[in-house]
Order: structure tokens, then sequence, then C-alpha cells
């Protein structure tokens, strides 16, 4: 089987025009000739995920985000994305990434988060053709408070802090939520009359004037977005169930929590 069959399995799902103007989604680095070996599965690509590809015998990697987002001027073993890229290409590594298009498509990124809480009667937050769109807003079974509401997506997606803004002041039941920077949704899910936003990064003064009308909650990037790897892994072995699909081991979020005790 080819690179290019599995290449293809994960646009049938989540289409390359589908994703943002300013992505670059799609074959980053290497062949889609080459005969599968296996895949493995990541958030971000890392010169310690590309090892890993290596010993797993896997020459494909499949990402979220993509490595090649802005042009490389030079690649050399002094830039850290130089690095990756001759690395993967001195060991026939493929890397390829499903970036914004996976967060736009049916299905995708945000129900996935949707799922992990619960919510039902899901619908894209900002909704184009054919179930597409960005984001996801849907309920919970039954009222909560906002506290409740923090500590169950604290567990859900193992988040050791979170930050959000006053109380709300109401119950909480109808939920709107984007993996990854999706602040940009947020008076569209006010607008919605969503009680909640939960996003995985909130810029501080996007913060102001919204007590009282929803709850925001900022969970992390790749806290928000960590189950994309199941996500992809769902993907693949529907199509491909007899080939090697691997999930990284590797810690790829860049950032660490101090909590004072």
């Amino acid at each position: 089987m080819k690179i290019k069959e599995v290449i293809d399995a994960l646009e049938r799902f989540a289409p390359l025009p589908l994703q943002d103007d300013y992505d670059n989604s799609g074959l980053q680095v290497g062949t889609a000739l080459a005969e599968v070996s296996g895949a493995l599965l990541c958030l971000d690509v890392t010169l310690d995920v590309v090892h890993e590809a290596i010993r797993k015998g896997c020459n494909l990697v499949i990402s979220h985000h993509p490595l090649l987002f802005r042009p490389l001027k030079q690649v050399c073993d002094t830039d850290f994305n130089g690095r990756i890229v001759m690395e993967a290409v001195r060991n026939g590594i493929t890397l390829y990434a499903c970036h914004t298009n996976l967060d736009n498509a049916a299905g995708g990124v945000s129900m996935r988060m949707a799922q992990i809480l619960g919510l039902h009667d899901c619908r894209p937050l900002d909704e184009a053709e054919n179930g597409n769109g960005a984001g996801i807003i849907g309920e919970l079974a039954q009222d909560i408070s906002d506290q409740e509401l923090l500590s169950m997506i604290g567990h859900l997606f193992k988040v050791p802090c979170l930050r959000h803004n006053g109380p709300l002041g109401r119950p909480v039941r109808r939920i709107a939520l984007c993996g990854g920077s999706g602040a940009f949704l947020i008076d569209k899910a006010a607008s919605l009359g969503a009680d909640a936003f939960l996003t995985g990064e909130i810029s501080y003064h996007r913060f102001f004037g919204y007590d009282g009308i929803v709850k925001l909650i900022e969970a992390g990037h790749y806290e928000t977005e960590q189950y994309t790897i199941e996500l992809l892994h769902d993907i693949l072995s529907h199509d491909f169930p007899e080939m090697k699909i691997e999930k990284t081991s590797c810690r790829t979020n860049p950032i660490f929590y101090h909590i004072e005790q």
C-alpha cells in the first residue's frame, strides 16, 4: 500500500480545501509514492518524534500541526525545523499534516472535544456547507454550575490549571468550544446563547466584557487538541485495519505548569 492511499483516506474525511487561507496542511516532506511501513500519529513533529518513527519502523508521520507553517529560508542543522526536515529526508520519513481542514471537517477536532464532554444536539459553531465549519455548539444533559464545568474540563482534558473569567451567575448547559486558538469564535458563541465557551488560547484583552454573558475558559492549546490523535487513529484504522498505526509516546507539548501548593 502506498503512502498516497493513506493520504487519500485522510483527505476524504478532511478535504484540503477546508483548510483556512493561512494554513499549510497536506504533504510536508518526502514522497507519497513509497510503500507505507507504518504511520506514527502526533500533534506536533519534533526531532524526538522522527526518531521514534525510525525506531518503530514507521515511514509516515501524520501530525495535526504543520511542521512547515511558515516558509523555510534555509534547511540546516542550526535551525529547529531544518534539523527535523534533514533527519526525515535522511531516513526516508514522509511528513503529512492534517490541520485546519481537520478542524473544519464534519466530525473533526471540535466534535471530538464535544464527545469527550458528553454534549448532544451538536452543530458547527460557525457553520459552512455540508455540516462543515469551525467550532461546535451543543448541550449538556443537565444544568451544572460553572464551577462544576471547570472541574469537569480539568478532569477530562487533564489540565492542571484553567484560566477563566468571572462567575457567570446562572447554571450552564449550552456549551460552545473550539480546539486550539479559537478565541475568534467568542462573539459567535455569545450570539448563539452559549453559557460557556471553551478553547485552547484566549488573549488577556479578550477576557474583558463577557462577565455574566458567557463563561470563557482557556484550557491550553495542546490540552484541547490532544484527542486529535485518537481521531486520526479512528479514521485510519477504519480504512486500513491491517496497517501498523502508532500513537506517539513523546511529549510534544512545549508548555509546562508550575502549581504553587
